[in-house]
């Protein structure tokens, strides 16, 4: 594989020598402006042809935005990275800690805002970014590898994780999220599922990690649901994982009454904010999942399905526009229609990167599906 690596970095000597270590470690081929010598054409034209002959990009970015070529409006490095990104894998990585200009400013959120085709890592020292290009190699590598993302399998196996509603029982509002990985595959051996290891730190996690699912006030039941490794409290959240690596997380809605107060109308609206938080929490928590049994990154794709159950009657409402009326509410009349589940299909990148415009993608077509409570 012949990988054209274009850099952003002042005194580049020994990330560049880091990267090639990376590059050909993994016996690919490393092409830098550099390599290129004396052309018949101009530099920047021999660097763009030298990126089209390659399979992959290399981004580098650091403070500066370096050198913008006479006639053009973007650095050398931008144009290549506009080029590249049409038409190949860019693996990016940005260095920590610097403090660009507005031109290198705008470039590095539109490197982060592109979701297509890209890698996005840190680094703070050489041997960091070596690290990290080893790694985003191998992955990519071991993902070719695997066989293609089926989109359409991917979707229908996180739909079939959603249980049947039950409409004619009063059960509490509960937000359902689901995490398939592609390519399909095993991820976790049957005794790995079983191993306590892997119970207690899904527990930990659950109950004290950043992304905290559970109520530490109440016990967790942990076991076999045939091959799926179930993680539930009573009345609570649950966490279902199966050996293909898929991801199933419910939460409550509704706090507990002594952490509210008396609230009349808590049964009758869903709250913006604490579905915002929601997802994001199970998001959050399901990237560390992946993280813990997935490390090489075999699963390079994401299926994301989400629904909120036990809420048929209710209406919307922010935290603002309920605390101004709590004593009544108004709902328009007329039936209720299946609220089918809200789909995404990401690149397992954006789950860690971009987590907070995939917060705000899954809750806008969420909150159409329900009558504002007036």
């Amino acid at each position: 594989m012949r990988i054209f690596i274009s850099s952003l970095i002042s005194g580049f000597e020994q990330q560049r020598a880091a990267v090639r270590r990376a590059v050909t470690t993994l016996r690919h081929e490393a092409v830098m402006a550099e390599d290129f010598g004396a052309q018949p054409t101009s530099p920047q034209i021999a660097c763009l042809r030298g990126l089209r002959e390659s399979d992959m990009v290399i981004l580098v970015l650091g403070e500066g935005y370096g050198f913008v070529p006479p006639g053009s409006a973007l650095s050398a490095t931008h144009q290549e990275y506009r080029e590249a990104r049409e038409t190949k894998p860019v693996l990016a990585f940005l260095q920590e800690g610097i403090g660009p200009g507005p031109e290198q400013a705008a470039f590095i959120a539109e490197v982060q805002a592109w979701e297509g085709g890209l890698f996005r890592g840190t680094f703070r020292h050489p041997d960091d970014l070596q690290d990290g290009v080893t790694r985003a190699l191998h992955d990519v590598t071991l993902a070719n590898a695997t066989g293609p993302v089926d989109e359409r399998e991917m979707m229908a196996r996180a739909l079939a994780m959603f249980s049947p509603e039950n409409r004619n029982q009063a059960l509490p509002a509960m937000l359902e999220l689901v995490v398939v990985g592609g390519p399909g595959q095993r991820i976790l051996r049957p005794a790995e599922m079983e191993a306590p290891q892997l119970v207690e730190h899904l527990e930990q996690m659950a109950l004290y990690g950043d992304s905290r699912l559970f109520d530490r006030s109440l016990g967790v039941i942990s076991g076999l649901d045939g091959s799926d490794l179930v993680l539930r409290q009573e009345r609570g959240a649950s966490i279902r994982i199966t050996e293909q690596g898929s991801v199933s997380l419910r939460m409550p809605l509704d706090r507990p009454r002594s952490a509210r107060g008396f609230d009349a109308m808590s049964g009758l609206v869903v709250i913006e904010e604490t579905v915002k938080e929601g997802i994001g929490i199970a998001l959050a928590y399901a990237a560390g999942v992946l993280e813990k049994i997935d490390r090489t990154q075999r699963l390079t794709h994401l299926a994301i399905a989400l629904r909120i159950a036990g809420a048929e009657h209710r209406g919307w409402r922010t935290l603002a526009q309920h605390a101004a009326n709590t004593t009544s509410i108004q709902i328009g009349h007329g039936g209720m229609r299946e609220r089918q589940p809200i789909t995404s299909m990401v690149r397992r990148s954006v789950l860690g990167l971009d987590r907070t415009a995939l917060v705000e993608d899954l809750l806008v077509p969420l909150r159409r599906q329900f009558p504002t409570a007036g």
